[in-house]
């Protein structure tokens, strides 16, 4: 019993110690600390905020800087520039075409007559002119025909001979009343079939003649020889598909080619005025000019399916550069336009507005004027309005150009002539050295 309030005594004296500790006044330096916190991390935000809002405008600003760079820096940046002074002269207006060689003659040559093929008389490839012995074919068989048909006509003949003058008896013995009219008109009838069968054996004696004849073959017309197609010892007959050999007339040689319609008008216009357009052929890279030539003719129907018109030249081909069923690259000259403003297509720009080029002023400044484009002939292109001869156009650098910025005219030979010293004095350096 003695030991309950002993133990219960210390318990109480914790408790009210540690109320005590609670309800004490807390110490002015706490809250002094807390708001030196507060204020170092205001600071601290504060410098993040000017620091990035420096960085951001400083990026921006050299972006911007970078794209007026290049863009060409502004009106007040000097742009090297090449220009060219624009002439008048002429200008050739062409339409193109893609053509097709047609020969102007082209035979499959066949024997007219069956037998064994005894010589060829001609090589591959040859130029042959009409007439020219090419094949021959065994005559004997047709020696033999022939000779046969002259036998029966002499035979025939005799009998026609032997007709006639029992005639011209009977004629004698009618008028003395010795033979009746009847003999005399049978032996008329007899006379006259005599002379028919004398003039049929006439015909077989000439056919005989002409299928010996045919036994040479030559050429029907001139031109060059293709492949030959048979060999000597065969058997050629006259109903072969594939003939002998091919002739292709080569001089002079025609091209055939369609143009479209919306451009037919302004060929019939130089045809009804009786001018002549010159037509040239080019190869498929149309660089290298396989021969020139001129209009010749002209279909009669345009196609519906391709709404073109068909239309030929003539090429005299003397160099045999032209082969049938070649495709060649057409360009007709179709009319000359006198003192048209020349503008080198490479000083041509095209924007929003459409097509404008850039003028060099007196005070090396340049501004973009629109123009409006003619015909184009290579290189150069006719204008029709916006500038006119005399003034410089940019030919080279225009893409780093802005209306009214200035330009620094640049000689395009000075320039090589360095480039080629530059490169060159190496060059000669080391020959020096390699002679040394």
């Amino acid at each position: 019993m003695s030991l309950e309030p002993q133990s219960s005594a210390p318990s109480l004296v914790a408790i009210e110690n540690h109320s005590s500790q609670q309800n004490a006044p807390k110490s002015p330096n706490s809250g002094w600390k807390r708001a030196l916190k507060w204020f170092v991390f205001l600071l601290i935000v504060i410098g993040l905020l000017v620091f990035t809002w420096r960085h951001f405008h400083a990026a921006k600003d050299a972006g911007q800087a970078s794209g007026q760079g290049k863009r060409g820096g502004g009106k007040n940046q000097v742009m090297p520039v090449q220009v060219k002074t624009l002439t008048a002269g002429d200008l050739n207006i062409y339409i193109n075409a893609l053509g097709s060689v047609v020969p102007r003659s082209s035979v499959i040559v066949h024997p007219r007559v069956d037998g064994e093929l005894i010589s060829v008389n001609f090589t591959e490839g040859q130029n042959v002119q009409k007439g020219d012995l090419l094949l021959q074919i065994d005559p004997r068989p047709y020696q033999v025909a022939l000779t046969q048909a002259e036998g029966q006509l002499a035979k025939d003949q005799a009998a026609l001979l032997s007709a006639r003058q029992d005639l011209t008896r009977y004629q004698s013995l009618v008028k003395e009343g010795s033979i009746s009219k009847q003999q005399l008109d049978q032996q008329t009838a007899l006379v006259n079939q005599a002379e028919g069968t004398v003039k049929s054996d006439q015909g077989q004696v000439s056919g005989a003649r002409l299928n010996l004849s045919y036994c040479k073959v030559t050429a029907p017309v001139s031109g060059k020889l293709g492949l030959r197609q048979v060999d000597v010892g065969n058997i050629v007959r006259a109903s072969d598909a594939n003939g002998v050999v091919v002739i292709n007339q080569f001089q002079p040689i025609d091209v055939t080619y369609a143009i479209p319609e919306d451009q037919v008008q302004s060929v019939l216009k130089q045809v009804h005025a009786g001018n002549t357009l010159q037509v040239s052929a080019f190869d498929r890279a149309q660089k290298n000019v396989l021969d020139s030539g001129k209009f010749k003719s002209l279909d009669n129907q345009i196609d519906p399916t391709t709404g073109t018109l068909k239309f030929k030249a003539e090429f005299a081909n003397q160099a045999n550069n032209l082969f049938p069923n070649q495709f060649v690259n057409i360009r007709m000259l179709v009319e000359t336009q006198k003192n048209a403003t020349l503008l080198p297509s490479a000083a041509i720009q095209r924007g929003v507005n459409g097509t404008f080029v850039y003028v060099v002023n007196s005070d090396s400044s340049v501004n973009a004027r629109p123009i409006t484009l003619g015909a184009i002939d290579g290189d150069n292109t006719a204008v029709l309005s916006g500038v006119k001869v005399g003034e410089r156009v940019v030919l080279d650098g225009a893409d780093k150009l802005k209306d009214g910025g200035k330009v620094k005219v640049i000689d395009p030979n000075a320039v090589s002539d360095k480039q080629d010293a530059q490169e060159g004095s190496p060059r000669g350096h080391h020959r020096q050295k390699s002679t040394s």
